[in-house]
């Protein structure tokens, strides 16, 4: 291996280490939030803000911060992020009252929101599309399905030996080694100068949208699906959407160019992982609530015995990548999503004196691999035919699909167990409601396997020609209109 090469490879493993870092965030608070209750005194509406506060900035502000990377120099962009980050998790450490806390994980979700879609486009830009980009998005799947499953085996140990404020000081160290190695490994790229305009409406717009929406779907579980604060932010929401893409049809410089969300493999890759985030993170809380609710597992030992997804993960997003290079990412979303439907419905029958290997390892077994091959074939669906200049938003937008469909599967199995469960003292009644909400993931991948199916497949007798935004094509010299389609349908050659 040269040293192009060598340089490009270690290059991923650090963006790999900070979309783990970003997603382990995410969910390691889960096993941290009583101590810190108890700690700081917070009451539960305070204590849901500790997670909720981290999403609504995470979730809302990523396609800003995906085209800020692309405007600004994507290694700028990804190094002001990871100091932010270090910076915000050290003050969440040092916390001393719960304003302080809930302050300090807002602006981590910002940080993260910058950090996330620029690290994923510094990965498109270093490797050229085809084998090694599909190998790499599927380190990089990989690697986020682990950090959303390793929270359960790193938050427990650090928050009973170290207390709550290592799940936070954690980061520390981990920010400071990517700021010294980033201007070593990771080259600098941004959109052409003539293009560096700015679009505060389109930008204003979309992240009102995302909040409304992000704040609606981790609020209906408390106020209910049909309350009149659900259902007055989620019609925001969709008023906000539509003014959004109304905006970016007259503007000359636009957020999100209308053309990405019109490539039918772009839009459906980005449901699929928005179905397969609300899926895996649905299953993830609710088989972590049910192994220590009912079984009465610790949170090191439930963390030790589930280590099998993750490392199923992990071996599926290696499978996936190899397979999509032959086969097309549309048979790897759909048989990974059947894996991890199958996975579900195995779950669903989970007994009130379960075991691990007899009740949940089979149901494990199937989910781990099929959540990391899917992952890696929607991103190769959703990053297919996107030219540099897109890259940072095309990645905001993939990253926040997994990171909001993840919070509204959450908030879907959290409604689906209340609504079926019982006194949390009645462990039957409570594994009913277990039992529905893993049924409802199960739908959920049934949803996206459907999508996957309708959206992903090719016109028959026709390939797409990949277009760069830039207005060259990638396989012919041919030049065309900077406002081309990004996907040109082509005969294919006799």
């Amino acid at each position: 291996m040269n040293a192009g090469n060598t340089r490009r490879w270690s290059a991923l493993a650090l963006l790999c280490v900070a979309g783990f870092m970003v997603i382990l965030d995410a969910q390691i608070v889960l096993l941290a939030l009583p101590s810190i209750t108890r700690g700081l005194g917070l009451s539960a509406d305070g204590a849901q803000w500790v997670m909720s506060a981290y999403l609504l900035t995470f979730g809302g502000l990523l396609l800003l911060g995906g085209r800020t990377a692309d405007l600004l120099g994507r290694r700028r962009v990804f190094m002001t992020g990871t100091f932010l980050f270090g910076l915000s998790s050290l003050l969440c450490g040092c916390a001393w009252n719960a304003g302080v806390l809930i302050a300090a994980r807002a602006v981590q979700g910002v940080s993260a929101a910058v950090m996330a879609p620029s690290a994923l486009s510094l990965l498109v830009d270093t490797f050229e599309e085809g084998h090694d980009r599909n190998k790499a998005l599927a380190i990089w799947s990989g690697s986020g399905g682990f950090g959303a499953t390793a929270a359960l085996l790193i938050g427990g140990p650090l928050t009973d030996v170290l207390g709550w404020q290592w799940v936070f000081f954690l980061n520390v160290p981990v920010a400071l080694l990517l700021l010294t190695l980033s201007p070593l490994l990771l080259r600098e790229s941004r959109t052409g100068t003539r293009s560096r305009a700015y679009d505060p409406a389109g930008a204003l717009t979309v992240t009102a949208a995302l909040v409304a929406c992000v704040y609606a779907v981790v609020e209906a579980p408390r106020a209910g699906w049909l309350s009149a604060r659900t259902t007055g932010l989620l019609a925001a929401a969709v008023l906000l959407t539509a003014l959004f893409i109304r905006v970016e049809a007259r503007s000359t410089a636009p957020l999100v160019p209308l053309r990405l969300l019109r490539a039918r493999t772009v839009s459906g890759g980005n449901l699929v992982v928005f179905l397969l985030g609300a899926t895996a993170f649905g299953m993830s809380y609710t088989l972590s609530q049910y192994g220590q609710g009912v079984l009465g597992y610790s949170p090191l030992q439930f963390g030790l015995a589930n280590v099998v997804m993750p490392a199923g993960a992990v071996l599926g997003s290696y499978a996936g990548q190899a397979l999509v290079t032959r086969i097309g990412a549309r048979p790897v979303a759909v048989g990974g999503l059947a894996l991890v439907g199958a996975g579900s419905l195995l779950l669903a029958g989970v007994p009130v004196d379960g075991a691990f290997v007899r009740d949940l390892l089979p149901g494990l077994l199937l989910f781990g691999p099929g959540l990391g091959a899917c992952a890696v074939a929607g991103s190769i669906a959703a990053l297919t035919g996107v030219g540099e200049r897109e890259s940072g938003v095309a990645s905001g937008i993939n990253t926040a699909a997994f990171q909001i469909g993840g919070a509204f599967g959450v908030a879907v199995v959290t409604s689906v167990a209340l609504s079926h469960g019982g006194a949390p003292e009645r462990l039957a009644a409570l594994t009913e409601g277990y039992r529905s909400a893993f049924t409802a993931c199960a739908a959920l991948a049934a949803a996206g396997l459907a999508c996957a199916l309708v959206l992903l497949r090719r016109p028959r007798g026709r390939e797409p020609q990949l277009v760069s935004s830039a207005g060259a094509t990638r396989r012919r010299g041919t030049a065309v209109r900077r406002d081309a389609p990004l996907l040109r349908p082509v005969r294919r050659p006799d």
